[in-house]
């Protein structure tokens, strides 16, 4: 027997979770300068950018809930933070721009690995005399389009829905004894994407897009920046809903495409596109703006019939802010000497890029044995949206969505800073992964992020 279908009864819905909220979107072109540093893979014989293969995007989306108290988040086209006091120069004068407090906002970088250098340390090196400007330049944006976004903002409503796109795979596979960072076919990858349509008075006014997958398509063969995936695939959205697309990256630490480290810029479009019907998909499966499906009655025809009809439903005022912090556990880190004594042999573009990256990491965030890695959380009504700077794997989110599976929960890996390292599976450490011994964090890292990740959501639904 079917318990579901006979506790059914006339006048039931199909919940639509929704924000009810003033909400605004704003954008700026923030398409880094052609000759910007852009070396981002150690194979790279190039430093400087040769021009652009798509625009980049900065989209400012506005939050004003019941509380009052307005919320940002700004989807950026960009990288990664290589160096602390960058990503705090930059999220500081937006958040004095705006007026806003920390837990106010939240800057996401999609991460693609085909953008300019984030770091104002590397001014000395080809192309690097052009990176303090484009922070600057990075700056302006988010502050003009944060206070269009607010001045803006209108009542209106965002309803969540998931689609699910097979764009993103396993990368751990191991290969004669040696963990490597590419497809691994025997895997199963997190295939959700969660997605908020914004509208306003029945009108679609903006599409977010929270997918877990690396933006590495595009590698050290092409010579032009580029947002990788994230670029088609709005292209694909706001062609059909004709309102602007934000992309924020998700739990991705393991998940990456199939087919990546390519020049071709076609394969990078193929793939957003595959991301974009998929989203595509997902929108035309919800009912109107602003309805839900109520089961209206029965008619009799041949067979009787169950009529569910589009009815308007309310709800979804709830808010509330959160930003904190947990304490992870530092492994046993060998010094930068050590480091270079042990990639002396390999290609010394690679070993100056793993070398650079590694002074990074420890500058601004280590002070001990342990460190404090921020979790920032916002309740938007029915939904959840979850910011932190690390790269988690994607065990974060599927873990979230299991613990409260009545909640749509929007995870953000690479959002505001400081902490912009891996948080790998015990497994992973176990296998030798790149990201486990890439990272500063031990084994176990994840699990308390995890533990924490849930009492923060949980306490954001109590209140």
């Amino acid at each position: 027997m079917n318990d579901t279908a006979s506790a059914t009864k006339l006048g039931d819905r199909i919940r639509i979770p929704r924000t009810r909220a003033r909400i605004g979107v704003a954008r700026r072109d923030i398409t880094p300068p052609t000759g910007i540093r852009a070396k981002n893979w150690g194979p790279a014989d190039w430093e400087r950018s040769e021009g652009a293969h798509r625009p980049f995007e900065l989209t400012a989306l506005a939050v004003v809930s019941a509380d009052e108290r307005p919320r940002v988040l700004l989807a950026v086209d960009g990288t990664w933070w290589r160096r602390v006091a960058d990503e705090q120069g930059v999220r500081g004068a937006i958040l004095d721009g705006l007026g806003l407090d920390p837990d106010q906002l939240m800057l996401s970088l999609s991460h693609t690995h085909a953008g300019a250098v984030l770091c104002a340390a590397d001014a000395h090196l080809p192309g690097g005399e052009l990176i303090p400007g484009y922070l600057e330049a990075l700056t302006v944006a988010g502050i003009a389009a944060g206070r269009e976004a607010l001045a803006s903002a209108v009542p209106g409503l965002i309803e969540w829905t998931t689609g699910r796109c097979t764009l993103a795979a396993d990368r751990e596979l191991d290969v004669d004894g040696r963990a490597l960072v590419g497809y691994n076919p025997a895997a199963t990858a997190d295939d959700t994407v969660t997605i908020g349509r914004l509208s306003v008075d029945g009108a679609v006014r903006s599409t977010l897009v929270n997918y877990a997958c690396h933006p590495t398509t595009l590698a050290w063969q092409s010579r032009e920046v580029s947002p990788d995936y994230v670029g088609a695939m709005r292209e694909i959205v706001e062609s059909a809903t004709g309102a602007p697309c934000l992309f924020v990256q998700g739990a991705s630490g393991e998940l990456a495409p199939r087919e990546q480290y390519t020049g071709d810029v076609a394969v990078a479009d193929r793939h957003g596109r595959s991301l974009g019907h998929a989203v595509l998909a997902a929108l035309d499966a919800l009912p109107a703006p602003g309805e839900e499906l109520t089961l209206d009655g029965v008619v009799e025809s041949g067979a009787p019939l169950a009529i569910w009809t589009g009815r308007a439903a309310a709800g979804g005022e709830e808010a509330g802010s959160s930003l904190t912090s947990v304490e992870l556990p530092l492994r046993d880190l060998p010094t930068l000497d050590e480091l270079a004594e042990e990639w002396k042999d390999i290609d010394p573009r690679s070993r100056e890029e793993r070398l650079g990256r590694a002074r990074n990491l420890r500058d601004g965030y280590i002070d001990g044995p342990t460190v404090q890695h921020p979790i920032w959380a916002w309740r938007l009504g029915d939904a959840v949206i979850v910011g932190h700077p690390g790269e988690a794997y994607s065990r974060l989110q599927t873990m979230l969505r299991r613990r409260f599976p009545e909640t749509p929960i929007v995870v953000m890996n690479l959002t505001n800073g400081p902490g912009f390292v891996y948080l790998p599976t015990r497994d992973a450490y176990d296998r030798g992964a790149y990201q486990a011994w890439q990272t500063p964090l031990a084994p176990g890292a994840l699990d308390l992020l995890e533990e924490h990740a849930v009492a923060v959501v949980a306490d954001l639904l109590d209140r």
